[in-house]
């Protein structure tokens, strides 16, 4: 959680935050902070304390049946990992609505199923920013730039092995897909997870851990904004 000066509580030490740029006397529209990182890297926790609304930019995945989704090369696994199964334009629209008028309908989607199953309005209130997390958040960083409404980018990086146990754990107990399938996915992530945060990071998301990532998201919530320069 945020304290009344926009701080994480229980947060290290703040730092020199001089980098940031000043606050200005007008009125601060509403700005989002992409959030991403490799899956099972900690993001929608780390979302959830910031007290901030949050957009699960995981909702926005392709159906199963969707014709143009793509294939693990090799196989006959959809590659869920790439951002050819997720829907950016749907994406986008949502965080320009939500930036505009602090209101959008999103789909709730089911990944065991690979489905949308119902959909949802997301009200933000007059708030000054809000965080939008998935693992394709740095592929829309460009565009949510070019549209005036990014404050930051950030990407949690950490160790590939405590990644793998975290997402495995998650993804068994949600039961998001089949055992076999998510070792396959799980050992096939865990050897690209390094590759995944220097892609992520090329396309303007800094990478850091759980403590930058909230000093961060604190200062963007008081103001002190620094808005990724393009790659």
């Amino acid at each position: 959680m945020l304290d009344t000066n926009g701080w994480p509580r229980g947060s290290p030490a703040r730092g020199n935050a001089s980098h940031w740029c000043p606050v200005s006397s007008q009125p601060i529209p509403t700005r989002v902070v992409l959030l991403t990182g490799p899956s099972g890297s900690g993001k929608s926790s780390l979302a959830a304390r910031t007290g901030l609304p949050v957009l699960r930019l995981d909702d926005f995945y392709k159906e199963g049946d969707d014709p143009t989704l793509p294939l693990v090369g090799g196989s006959s696994d959809i590659d869920w990992d790439s951002p050819a199964s997720w829907d950016a334009d749907a994406a986008v629209a949502a965080i320009e609505a939500l930036c505009r008028t602090g209101r959008t309908d999103v789909p709730v989607y089911d990944i065991s199923t690979s489905s949308r199953v119902d959909h949802e309005s997301l009200d933000i209130g007059r708030t000054a920013l809000f965080v939008a997390e998935g693992i394709f958040a740095a592929d829309i960083v460009d565009r949510c730039r070019e549209a005036g409404v990014l404050a930051d980018a950030l990407c949690l990086r950490g160790r590939p092995s405590t990644t793998f146990r975290r997402r495995l754990a998650r993804d068994l107990r949600e039961g998001r897909k089949s055992v076999p399938f998510l070792l396959r996915r799980g050992w096939r992530l865990m050897r690209a997870e390094r590759a995944i945060v220097a892609r992520q990071s090329a396309l303007g998301a800094h990478p850091c851990g759980p403590d930058e990532a909230l000093g961060r998201l604190a200062a963007a919530a008081a103001g002190r904004c620094r808005v990724p320069a393009p790659q």
